[in-house]
């Protein structure tokens, strides 16, 4: 007979929504790094004799040149590899300020509420009353062009939030029987938030963060596409897709590259937070 009342294994479906878009940002990263020693040729370099070479499968490519060149005869892939250097500085950079940020004053607000809640969420009401897209226009106008320009102006935008979601967070935690348990116990209020309260948010800080990350890389293609980012011989790819929109009826590849590599990077970041969020919460697992 078959012992029923054995306990079964229970086998889990692997999490793809961590695992691929973990894949393809490991990829990007790994370009990033290496890009001195993986690109083939030097981003900044011209050759008006090899512009608008197309990629390699194609016919009339040149060898090493594998996507191509734009309008000034600069190698596409090079541009891409070196792309991702900024492209990930930018977000994780920007993502990580406004993290601390606000997630400092979401916890405040929601453990400690009174004036600490009324006051922080007033604040992020007036903050999010600009719209976020003109705001960093406006505020890289003020600050200049640059990196450092480019990653105050989003962490200046998107602390807020941070603060909505770690908030709403602490509420919840705040009210559990553990909190009480510590209370009873003698610990102090800032004891208990670091200890209990922090521990527990911090799974939903950490895909937030994933989140983040792709936001600020869509808002720094958007600053480099209208000249708002680094120098406009720089290789972002929002200046990439600025130039490839003027011959993409020459040099398809050009445009294509930069704005496929932008989305499967954005998406990426985005369906990583929603499987770093499966992976921490047990409801979903």
């Amino acid at each position: 007979m078959v012992d029923i009342s054995a306990p079964r294994a229970v086998v889990r479906a692997p999490n793809l929504r961590l695992w691929v878009p973990l894949c393809w940002l490991t990829l990007v990263g790994i370009a990033a790094v290496f890009a001195p020693w993986i690109a083939p040729h030097d981003p900044l370099a011209q050759d008006l004799m090899l512009g608008r070479l197309p990629p390699a499968w194609i016919a009339g490519s040149e060898p090493g040149y594998w996507l191509g060149t734009d309008d000034l005869g600069r190698d596409v892939l090079s541009r891409l590899i070196y792309g991702a250097r900024i492209a990930l500085i930018v977000a994780a950079t920007a993502a990580l300020l406004a993290g601390l940020v606000g997630s400092g004053l979401g916890l405040l607000a929601g453990f400690f509420g009174g004036w600490w809640d009324k006051c922080i969420s007033r604040l992020v009401e007036i903050w999010m009353a600009f719209p976020p897209v003109l705001f960093a226009v406006l505020l890289v106008a003020v600050l200049g062009t640059g990196l450092g320009s480019v990653i105050a102006a989003i962490a200046l935008i998107d602390w807020t939030r941070f603060v909505r979601v770690v908030r709403a967070e602490t509420l919840v935690q705040a009210r559990m029987d553990y909190i009480d348990s510590a209370v009873i116990g003698g610990a102090s209020k800032l004891s208990v938030l670091r200890h209990e309260v922090l521990p527990n948010v911090l799974p939903a800080i950490i895909a937030l963060l994933s989140l983040e990350m792709g936001i600020a890389v869509i808002v720094e293609a958007i600053l480099s596409f209208v000249n708002l980012s680094l120098s406009s011989d720089a290789p972002t790819w929002g200046g990439m897709i600025a130039e490839g929109r003027a011959s993409i009826y020459f040099a398809w590849w050009v445009l294509t590259f930069p704005l496929l590599t932008l989305f499967l990077t954005v998406l990426s970041f985005s369906q990583l937070g929603e499987g770093l969020k499966r992976h921490f919460d047990p409801v979903q697992t």
